[in-house]
C-alpha cells in the first residue's frame, strides 16, 4: 500500500514544483519582465497531457475503489473530479496563450497573467485538497487488491519528464527543476 501512495504524492510534489516555476515566470512577468515563454510552454504541455494519460486514470481507479469502501466521500471525489475539468479548461486556455505569444501573437499582459493567475489557483487549490481529504483517506480504506488495481491503471515509469525515458523536449525544464532545487528555502 505505501508504494501507490508514495507515487501519488510524488506526482503531486512534482506538480508543485512545477507550478513554483510557472509562479516564478509568471512573477517576473507581472514586474514588467519577461518570462521564458518556451519553458512555460513545456510545463503547461507537461502538465496537461502527462496527468491526463498516466496519472489521471490511476486517481480514477483510486477514487472509485475509495467511494466503493466509504461513500461519504462520494462528495469530495466528485469536488475533485470536477477540478480536474476545470483544471483541464484552464490549462488548454493558457497553453493557447502561450503558444500565440510564442508564435508572435500580440497578447496583452493583463490575458497571459489572468490565464496564468487562474491555472495556479485552480491547480494549487486542487493538490491541496487531494492531498489534506482524499489521499489520507485511501490510505486508510483501500485494499491491498484496491492499490494493484491502481498500479495497473498506468504505470509512472512512462513519465515523459520524471521518467526513466524522459523525453529530450524537456531537457530545459529538467535543468531549471534542478537549479530550483539547489536553491535554499527562504520561506
Amino acid at each position: 500500500m505505501a508504494e501507490p501512495i508514495a507515487i501519488w504524492h510524488a506526482d503531486h510534489v512534482r506538480f508543485a514544483r512545477l507550478l513554483d516555476v510557472v509562479e516564478r515566470e509568471l512573477a517576473a512577468f507581472h514586474a514588467g519582465g519577461q518570462p521564458d515563454y518556451a519553458l512555460l510552454l513545456d510545463i503547461v504541455h507537461y502538465l496537461r497531457h502527462y496527468p491526463d494519460r498516466f496519472h489521471h486514470p490511476r486517481e480514477d481507479v483510486a477514487f472509485a475503489r475509495l467511494v466503493e469502501r466509504d461513500p461519504a466521500m462520494a462528495l469530495p471525489v466528485a469536488r475533485r473530479l470536477q477540478e480536474h475539468r476545470v483544471i483541464a479548461a484552464a490549462g488548454e486556455e493558457l497553453l493557447a496563450v502561450v503558444q500565440a505569444v510564442v508564435e508572435g501573437a500580440l497578447i496583452e499582459r493583463s490575458a497571459v497573467e489572468a490565464a496564468a493567475a487562474t491555472y495556479l489557483v485552480y491547480y494549487r487549490h486542487h493538490l491541496t485538497a487531494e492531498e489534506a481529504h482524499v489521499v489520507p483517506r485511501a490510505a486508510k480504506v483501500l485494499t491491498a487488491e484496491d492499490w494493484a488495481a491502481v498500479a495497473a491503471a498506468a504505470a509512472p515509469s512512462l513519465d515523459p519528464l520524471f521518467g526513466e525515458a524522459s523525453e529530450a523536449r524537456y531537457r530545459e525544464l529538467r535543468r531549471q527543476i534542478a537549479l530550483e532545487a539547489e536553491k535554499p528555502d527562504t520561506g
